[in-house]
């Protein structure tokens, strides 16, 4: 097959439902919650497509024979609204794998859920779908199985109209989960943790994920939008039917349609094709993300029997060995983050607001890309992407038929790597924010003479899907991919933490694109600075350096990466190893040795340019200095070294600034212009040599330190363009509490991120606080969740109370379904002034 990237792609976008509605036309029905015993809920749906199903469900830890049969007794079971990730609760436990988190991932859970359909004049067909359940789950309705599916990270559905009561009686479903141990390298969670969906629809309808757009033709006076519909029949005679398709612009009006009429058979299914011409297309791109909607109608005698909403987007694609990427027609260099799946103290279970302020982070620090490491991500990620204008990696598999893990994805790749593969594309594919298809993350199978022929085959079902997007893969050994020919059987090579051998590769493969995959891997906590300026592999504190120069043997500080960019201009960039810290993998603890005691409680990665909190490390505004073209500077450590009178402390600059003047205490230390001095840091490309490594992109002065204020000033053409300071500060005096959102929605899933300052008596952060903080939440919400950002504590993330590390907390508040009014929250501490919030719910 061809290399797809060495042609322009002109793109489409594509699928998934809008971030506020459903796949229908109107909103989801709400359903009541139950309380005690759950009677049944009455959902209507003869008049709405997509109804959310997440309410008034009951869960169960732990194996209950017959809990699949609908008169099994479960009201002693625990009510709860999904998504739900039982694991995260903990507690943690030494016992249990750090590198998932040290967190009880594995085991049986159960859930049911008692429900009623209304009866309806009309013959009404109903299904549920799930986003995604952890994993090895089995589906019952009404003691009838409907099926499973072994991996955790794929959405899935079934039809319940053979064996659903539609008289008004009640209805069981029942879901048994089966998560194992060492099935992960990294924390999977557990539980129903996406959303769940109930389908109605009639006799002919929209298949599920029954939409393909695409725009073959796109220029700026006209795009021709290319449509496939798949339509589900169920008749008893044949008949006539109208198909219309209509483009609606973001304002809701239909700048294009076109009707198609067909004749359908009795039974089965039915594809079509047609084409709309779209006049003066907005074109969807990083800086301008709009959106059209495709509205597909179903209409019988007059009559719309059907409605289903395709959000897409109108834009081209390009990949190029000398110009690398370019996103309709523009140049655009690759700043990307891998994410996994994991949302901090929330663990696994999907949040639309939490997923919305990750990217939020990401985007203000230049990132215009996202890699989801290392499986299908959540719909609402891509939702997200398509409405923030991120552009993404959507990855398939993290192994093949070779374990990295005993229980991992390769004992069902064999069975259902084909047909989970097929279900991505068909549900992700109408996003434009995608841009590539990963069919593996390093593969063990690069080490195999005929690892290629899988590569082949994943490839082909791939482009057989979609034919409009190149597919990748990440490859960690680049030498044995491109000896046993991976690397040929993907459209663009990726290669994980090789900036040392771009310039090789392009040389012996000038036709190839090729980017860095996964880079960097620079290891840090925020707000930690450990001297003198050194390399280490650990420390005993449990916390890494935040000057940015550690990392492990096989990677290097962010630097390297940037040179080696800049070095080739057609790399399409990078995605670097992450964006956020995430559950498990605390790297470089637990590496070499099996007694825990060393290196407890280190149970979270030390990676993210972010913490798990979501407050950015001082290396996020490193990239930042690169990446954005909004002004800025930074200024680290922090500044308050008693005790250090008069030592030389190294301060850093992060800008992108022309040049920097750093002050002390209002006093010039002198002048330095960005991007030309060498700063000499003590970390090569690997950790392992001892060498030194020669930066461009930081400033560096030596200070004796002083109590006071340091102030590092941007100036551009001679003119000041941003400024940062740190000053030393007293004891602890008072608790301060930012919120990010002061007016929540009252849906029960809307979320506040309040950001707990320890301040001194003039409302300087306190750097080294440590303080507990105890929090009250009532009214209109609750407490989530508390963290702070520490990845070595086993303090538990659903608590009333936590400590300050270096000087931040963060408290999570979520809005109560169909209660407004005010939620207040009060945290208090000893020995602290008090702090109160008050948060809207509407």
């Amino acid at each position: 097959m061809p290399r797809i990237s060495r042609v322009v792609l002109a793109l489409l976008t594509l699928l998934v439902p809008p971030l506020a509605t459903a796949s229908a036309a109107e909103p989801p029905a709400s359903v009541p919650r139950s309380t005690g015993a759950p009677p049944p809920t009455a959902v209507a749906l003869n008049d709405t497509r997509r109804t959310s199903f997440n309410d008034d469900w009951r869960f169960l830890q732990g194996e209950a024979p017959s809990a699949e049969q609908p008169e099994f007794d479960d009201s002693h079971w625990t009510p709860l609204r999904l998504p739900h990730d039982w694991a995260i609760d903990g507690p943690f436990d030494p016992a249990l794998n750090p590198h998932t988190g040290a967190l009880p991932i594995s085991g049986i859970g159960w859930y049911r859920k008692t429900f009623k359909v209304a009866p309806g004049g009309l013959r009404r067909y109903y299904s549920i779908e799930f986003d995604g359940a952890m994993s090895n789950s089995r589906v019952w309705l009404n003691g009838h199985e409907l099926g499973g599916r072994p991996y955790g990270y794929i959405g899935f559905a079934f039809d319940l109209t053979p064996h659903l009561r539609a008289d008004g009686s009640p209805n069981v479903i029942a879901v048994r989960l089966a998560p194992e141990a060492n099935s992960s390298r990294w924390y999977p969670g557990a539980g129903i943790y996406r959303n769940v969906w109930l389908y109605s629809t009639g006799p002919v309808s929209v298949a599920h994920w029954g939409t393909y757009v695409t725009t073959p033709s796109v220029s700026r006076s006209s795009a021709t939008i290319a449509v496939k519909t798949e339509l589900v029949i169920r008749l008893t005679n044949d008949s006539t039917l109208t198909v219309r398709s209509s483009v609606a612009d973001a304002n809701g009006k239909t700048v294009a349609h076109s009707d198609t009429q067909t004749r359908l058979p009795g039974s089965g299914s039915q594809t079509l094709s047609m084409q709309l011409t779209l006049a003066r297309p907005r074109l969807w791109d990083t800086e301008d993300p709009y959106l059209y909607s495709l509205v597909t109608e179903l209409i019988s005698n007059g009559e719309v029997v059907d409605r289903y909403v395709t959000p897409f987007g109108v834009r081209t694609i390009a990949f190029d060995p000398s110009k690398g990427f370019t996103l309709n027609g523009r140049i655009l260099k690759l700043h990307g983050v891998c994410l996994h799946h994991d949302l901090g103290a929330l663990g696994a279970a999907v949040n639309r607001r939490a997923i919305e302020r990750q990217l939020q982070i990401m985007k203000a620090a230049g990132v215009n890309a996202v890699r989801t490491s290392h499986n299908p991500p959540a719909p609402e990620l891509l939702e997200s992407a398509d409405r923030m204008g991120l552009l993404v990696l959507d990855e398939a598999f993290d192994m093949w038929r070779i374990p990295k893990v005993p229980n991992g994805y390769s004992k069902y790749f064999d069975e259902w790597s084909e047909r989970d593969l097929r279900d991505m594309v068909r549900r992700d594919r109408n996003h434009p924010s995608i841009i590539l298809w990963s069919i593996g993350n390093e593969i063990p199978e690069q080490k195999s003479p005929d690892g290629w022929q899988e590569a082949r085959r994943l490839t082909r079902l791939f482009h057989e899907e979609d034919p409009t997007r190149p597919t990748t893969s990440a490859f960690n050994n680049w030498d044995d991919a491109i000896r046993n020919k991976l690397a040929d059987e993907v459209d663009v090579p990726g290669f994980n933490y090789k900036p040392t051998f771009y310039q090789r590769i392009h040389k012996e493969h000038p036709k190839w694109v090729i980017y860095g995959s996964e880079t960097a891997s620079c290891v840090s906590s925020r707000g930690t600075y450990h001297l003198p300026l050194e390399k280490y592999e650990k420390h005993p504190s449990l916390q890494i350096s935040s000057y940015d120069i550690i990392s492990p043997r096989w990677a290097y500080c962010p630097d390297a990466e940037f040179a080696a960019q800049e070095a080739l201009p057609g790399l399409l960039g990078e995605f670097v190893w992450t964006g956020f810290d995430y559950l498990g993998e605390p790297t470089p603890y637990f590496g070499d040795h099996d007694d825990v005691s060393h290196d407890w409680p280190a149970r979270s990665s030390y990676f993210g340019m972010v913490d798990l909190a979501g407050f950015p490390k001082d290396r996020y505004y490193l990239y930042q200095s690169v990446w954005s073209r909004k002004p800025m500077v930074h200024v680290l450590p922090h500044w308050n070294w008693q005790g250090r009178e008069s030592q030389e402390i190294p301060v850093m600059v992060y800008s992108n600034a022309e040049e920097v003047d750093l002050l002390l205490n209002g006093k010039s230390l002198g002048r330095k212009r960005t991007f030309a001095a060498k700063v000499m840091l003590p970390v090569g490309p690997n950790i392992s040599e001892s060498r030194e490594f020669a930066s461009k992109y930081r400033l560096l002065w030596p200070v004796p330190f002083q109590a006071g204020v340091l102030t590092a000033i941007g100036y551009t053409a001679g003119k000041e363009v941003a400024r940062d300071e740190v000053s030393t500060a007293g004891a602890p005096a008072h608790i301060r509490l930012v919120a990010d959102r002061n007016v929540l929605e009252a849906d029960g899933d809307d979320l506040s991120f309040v950001t707990v300052r320890i301040e001194d008596q003039e409302g300087h952060l306190c750097p080294l606080a440590d303080n507990m903080v105890s929090f009250q939440v009532w009214g209109a919400g609750k407490l989530a969740a508390v963290d702070n950002g520490n990845p070595a504590t086993i303090e538990p993330f659903h608590a009333n109370y936590r400590k300050a590390f270096n000087g931040l907390a963060l408290l999570i508040v979520r809005s109560s379904p169909q209660e407004a009014g005010q939620i207040q929250v009060v945290a208090t501490g000893a020995g602290l002034a008090p702090a109160r919030l008050v948060i809207d719910s509407r």
